[in-house]
């Protein structure tokens, strides 16, 4: 019986480590799913029951299961119950999976068992999917990159360079570079710092292992947004950290009761142009979020990743520039405006933990890379990142205007729930909201067979089943392109629509 199993497990679980509750029913249903004593599609009974089953509250079980569910070992389904996925891996027949933890014959081969937390890393939100074409969110179009100026710069750098600039760096960063970036946040996002609180990292996904390892200790929840971007829960699963997924409405995150019952050590959020929704957070949502992390003594993470384009509406502060506590985190990339394989971003640190931060960025990533560092200096104080930035606005207006006129047919759906467009008013996607009745997976595929990549938004939500729509890209797209495709997008959409009762 698997509530036998499940308090055996938990019981010896309970006398090796001293693992709260909710951590030991989790491993103990995990086991369940490995060992092959819950099979692939089937059902767990209700959290009441099993709470009841187990002589535990219902809150413990609910946090378990939302914890297998976001690394994808349980899947619900609205009306039916809570499932175990199909790609769940099994133990070898006739073996147990801890006696066979170590290897298993691949072609005559012998190939390493990945640990728990390595496969869901290698199975969840696989950004390898994102084949980069017409509309896939997430990517911007360096072609436009002016490639010549930017060799001649490190160039000149790499014959300048002194000894000390091919060795490991442990002042944070390139010092004009720091100076740059911190005049820039300065002047454009209200962020109040000094050049010494920057941290120059490899971007975004660094910034975010770094805060998780200094600032939380492993099984410590984090709050992240949801639907949510899936770099961060890639890198907050990578550190051990418990996800718990606050809903995103309309005004950005909103945590209710129930998420204030499972207090946060982090706070992740997109607040200017949430991903993948595109909402902004209002101005009193975000003095609200800095006042629940103050309830909490929380840290909040701000990813600012696309702030620079902002199309239309008045634009508002960051969240840094509006916290008087010291407890946010700010970061950034400029992956987004020079180009991905650039690899620079960067944290801004509250000033009481800079030294530590630049400590612990020294000794776990060795950074570097300082002729790079020097040439994006002297490319930003040349005047020529701002150039890059005016041009890049303007190209991406223009592809978001003829993408909207492509997507006008499918608006003209009158019924109450009908299709809307949610976040165009920045960024380099927009979200197409659809009618909870269409299957998004399924339009997204039946798109790709035009040669199109869209996302379904649905694909990105941890816990809820609210919510459908496309998550369509326009940075990587040529206006060209999106005047050819953006009817054939259209078309497709109001064809489902049209099937849809």
């Amino acid at each position: 019986m698997l509530s036998e199993f499940l308090l055996a497990e938990m019981s010896r679980l309970g006398s090796q480590d001293a693992l709260p509750l909710h951590r030991q029913l989790y491993e103990a249903l995990r086991r369940a799913m490995l060992d092959g004593k819950l099979g692939a599609g089937e059902r767990l009974p209700s959290s009441r029951d099993l709470a009841q089953d187990l002589r535990l509250s219902r809150n413990t079980v609910v946090a378990a299961i939302n914890q297998l569910s976001v690394e994808g070992y349980l899947a619900s389904r609205v009306g039916s119950g809570t499932f175990v996925n199909d790609n769940v891996p099994r133990a070898t027949p006739g073996r147990s999976a801890r006696a066979g933890a170590g290897r298993a014959a691949t072609n005559g081969t012998q190939a390493a068992r990945l640990s728990t937390r390595g496969q869901a890393l290698a199975s969840t939100f696989c950004a390898t999917e994102l084949e980069v074409q017409p509309f896939t969110p997430g990517i911007a179009d360096f072609s436009a990159f002016p490639l010549t100026l930017w060799q001649r710069l490190q160039n000149k750098h790499w014959r300048m360079t002194y000894p000390d600039m091919l060795d490991y760096n442990d002042s944070g960063g390139y010092a004009p570079l720091r100076r740059a970036v911190a005049d820039y946040l300065r002047v454009f996002r209200s962020v109040h710092l000094e050049a010494d609180q920057v941290v120059i990292t490899s971007g975004t996904q660094q910034s975010l292992e770094l805060c998780a390892r200094l600032l939380a200790d492993h099984g410590d929840t984090v709050w992240v947004e949801d639907p949510a971007y899936w770099g961060a829960v890639k890198a907050f699963m990578a550190t051990g950290l418990s996800l718990h997924p606050v809903a995103v409405d309309e005004q950005g995150i909103n945590p209710g009761i129930g998420d204030n019952a499972r207090p946060p050590r982090l706070i992740y959020v997109t607040p200017s142009h949430q991903y993948p929704t595109g909402a902004v957070m209002s101005l009193p949502r975000r003095h609200q979020l800095l006042a629940t992390a103050r309830a909490h003594d929380a840290w909040v993470l701000e990813d600012d990743y696309d702030s620079e384009y902002r199309f239309s509406g008045p634009p508002i502060s960051s969240l840094e520039g509006l916290d008087t506590d010291g407890r946010v985190f700010y970061m950034g990339t400029f992956s987004k405006v020079l180009y991905p394989g650039l690899k620079i971003g960067y944290l801004v640190v509250p000033k009481p933990l800079v030294a530590a931060f630049k400590q612990a960025h020294y000794d776990l990533n060795r950074p570097g890379q300082m002729p790079v560092q020097a040439a994006l200096a002297e490319f930003i104080e040349m005047g020529h990142f701002a150039s890059a930035l005016r041009r890049a606005r303007q190209n991406y207006g223009e592809r978001r205007q003829c993408l909207l006129e492509a997507l006008r047919p499918v608006l003209r759906d009158e019924r109450p729930e009908g299709p809307s467009i949610s976040g165009a008013e920045q960024g380099l996607h927009l979200c197409l909201r659809l009618p909870l009745e269409v299957d998004d997976r399924a339009l997204a595929q039946r798109i790709a067979q035009h040669g199109l990549t869209v996302r379904p938004l649905s694909a990105y939500c941890l816990q809820r089943t609210d919510l459908r729509g496309l998550v369509i890209g326009y940075g990587y797209a040529p206006l060209a392109e999106i005047a050819r495709c953006g009817p054939l997008l259209a078309t497709a959409v109001r064809q489902v629509l049209g099937a849809t009762p």
